[in-house]
């Protein structure tokens, strides 16, 4: 997978988990926990990147910039890189579908590839606010 599809999905899983947690749903505690470990050691590398993360979705997060952020603080550290990877595979394994609905929406893949067309040496794209 590439990095920057990673780093979309983390994002995605922790404010999935935020949305079902307020509307009474429940994930399974595998994922819970990974969301906690990766906002952890993500804090200490970003913890800019962090408060607006948890912020989302009451307040919009610049995603194109959190992507990038979380990318860079994974590359950065390993034990981000790993929390990142261990949430990333709790997400695919999580058994709600309301989840796994939220996280199938098109935008993070989408975001994901407009992302990639800015970092690329000579790439061009334009990456703007997106909401869930």
């Amino acid at each position: 997978m590439e990095p920057l599809s990673t780093a979309a999905i983390a994002i995605g899983s922790v404010v999935a988990t935020k949305a079902l947690e307020k509307t009474g749903e429940k994930v399974a505690e595998a994922l819970w926990d990974k969301t906690g470990k990766f906002l952890v050691k993500l804090r200490k590398q970003s913890p800019q990147t962090v408060s607006g993360i948890e912020k989302a979705p009451e307040q919009p997060l610049d995603y194109g910039k959190a992507v990038l952020e979380v990318e860079s603080a994974a590359q950065a550290n390993p034990e981000v890189n790993q929390a990142m990877q261990e949430l990333v595979a709790a997400a695919k394994a999580e058994p709600n579908p309301k989840f796994n609905e939220i996280l199938s929406m098109p935008n993070l893949q989408k975001l994901a590839e407009k992302i990639g067309q800015v970092v690329m040496p000579g790439g061009k794209g334009k990456i703007e606010n997106q909401s869930f």
